[in-house]
């Protein structure tokens, strides 16, 4: 089904639809701006008007991914009463994204490597990138870490890497193994405390 026939709303609604799905397939650097434009079924003038330029339509379908992505780990370990079950949801709610058809690993990682130094895509990958780590730091907090900020840094490495296993391994279980080793990192620093 393509986002023209699926998607119903704002030019702007569309146009981030369609966005998604080709910056994600494709790649943000390889889908041209006319793509997204007929694949949203609207005007030229609608792109400009809405977004300005492509690269803050990149930077509008990151954010967007983003914020998919943390309201969808949030309300995942919303389900968790400890912390450190919270950390541990965290990748398991990863796996349940990496097992879904279509996955293609990380939109960030993904944006970056056709990034180029300092433009929009590595201004919001890095706000991506902070809120993750601070939302495992901020659990190694709770959870009683002597050093939580040290915790949050490892623990987001294991989640980097079980994105980039479970796309290069085309290995939808990736996650299950960084989980694995995230609850020795957790227990190891939690029996420090």
């Amino acid at each position: 089904m393509t986002v023209r026939s699926a998607a119903k709303g704002t030019a702007r609604e569309r146009l981030l639809a369609a966005a998604d799905e080709l910056f994600y397939e494709e790649g943000v650097r390889t889908v041209g701006i006319d793509r997204v434009i007929e694949q949203a079924g609207v005007a030229k003038a609608s792109l400009y008007n809405s977004f300005g330029s492509k690269e803050a339509l990149i930077r509008a379908y990151l954010d967007q991914r983003g914020s998919r992505i943390i309201d969808r780990i949030l309300a995942y370990i919303a389900r968790y009463e400890s912390p450190r079950e919270r950390m541990l949801g965290v990748f398991e709610a990863q796996a349940e994204l990496a097992a879904e058809s279509g996955y293609r690993g990380c939109a960030f990682v993904r944006a970056s490597a056709e990034a180029h130094p300092g433009d929009q895509v590595e201004q919001v990958t890095a706000g991506y990138r902070a809120r993750i780590r601070q939302l495992f730091t901020d659990l190694a907090e709770q959870a009683g870490a002597c050093d939580p900020a040290d915790l949050g840094r490892k623990l987001h490495l294991l989640y980097d890497g079980g994105s980039l296993s479970a796309r290069m391994d085309h290995d939808p279980t990736a996650y299950t193994f960084s989980r694995a080793a995230a609850e020795a990192v957790l227990d190891a620093a939690l029996s420090g405390r």
